[in-house]
């Protein structure tokens, strides 16, 4: 097994606090609150804002990605430039957790306070999940789609079987603890991204999966530089055997026997042509 596959599990760790976040957003708008089901779906955009600026910064953070050491052989920045992005977005995601768990509920606190903190909450699980999904791509090259695929499968199973123990956790901890846990364990969690970003080179060069990888390009680029040069071989080869080519072949043209039937310049007589 690839030792680069936590890389796959590190992105789906902020989806598992976001999934679960998001079940608390009705319990603590609705049930505490008092908020009817149409009006309480308004206290997620907070979460929708912090998606949004996350994506506008694209610029600036693609300008801090590419200050990083560039491949030899590609040119782009490595995988792990992304390391340092994810963990902006961990702590951020932290941030938000924390916050809201702690100003949702007296519900003496206005509702902008834990409303706004779903834009740190949305910023950071944003900045991870594609900035993961960058890394993923970038360590596995050729495979990335698989281990995509992969990464799909192990969040799709997070995201449809965590909300269902939710209402019971928040039930018994209240939203207080219960946010608060959630969010201790993604401070927990924010070494991950660190680590990435300092040793992940290390950790992929330990990959059976990656060392493959590198072999089949190194094969394909040799394979590709032989043809390209047999190819300018054989164009060179004709280029100088190309004029005296052409002199063979107007002298063999010249060469031919004449029909001389067909370029006779004196008529037939009777005798010649016959009865």
């Amino acid at each position: 097994m690839s030792r680069a596959i936590p890389t796959t599990t590190n992105r789906d760790l902020p989806d598992r606090g976001r999934y679960l976040c998001f079940v608390a957003y009705p319990i603590v708008f609705v049930q505490y609150r008092g908020w009817g089901p149409g009006i309480s779906g308004l206290a997620f955009v907070g979460i929708g804002v912090g998606t949004v600026l996350a994506i506008a910064c694209e610029p600036l953070i693609r300008r801090l990605i590419n200050s990083y050491p560039k491949e030899p052989e590609t040119g782009k920045s490595l995988p792990e430039a992304m390391g340092s992005i994810m963990t902006i977005g961990a702590v951020l995601t932290c941030v938000g957790q924390l916050v809201f768990s702690w100003t949702s509920l007296p519900v003496t606190i206005h509702w902008a306070v834990p409303i706004a903190m779903g834009v740190p909450f949305g910023a950071g699980n944003t900045l991870s999940f594609i900035y993961g999904a960058n890394y993923i791509t970038g360590a596995y090259g050729v495979y990335a789609a698989s281990a995509m695929a992969g990464n799909a499968v192990m969040r799709s199973f997070v995201g449809g079987t965590l909300p269902l123990v939710g209402p019971a956790m928040y039930a018994a901890l209240t939203p207080q603890w219960a946010g608060t846990l959630l969010g201790l364990l993604e401070v927990c969690l924010i070494p991950i991204p660190i680590v990435f970003h300092r040793y992940g080179a290390k950790i992929r060069a330990r990959s059976p999966v990656i060392r493959q990888m590198r072999e089949d390009q190194a094969r394909n680029e040799r394979r590709k530089t032989t043809t390209l040069s047999k190819a300018q071989q054989k164009v060179e080869t004709e280029n100088v055997r190309g004029p005296v080519g052409t002199e063979d072949a107007e002298k063999a043209l010249h060469a031919q026997p004449r029909d001389n039937t067909s370029h006779r310049s004196t008529p037939i007589s009777k005798e010649e042509a016959g009865p």
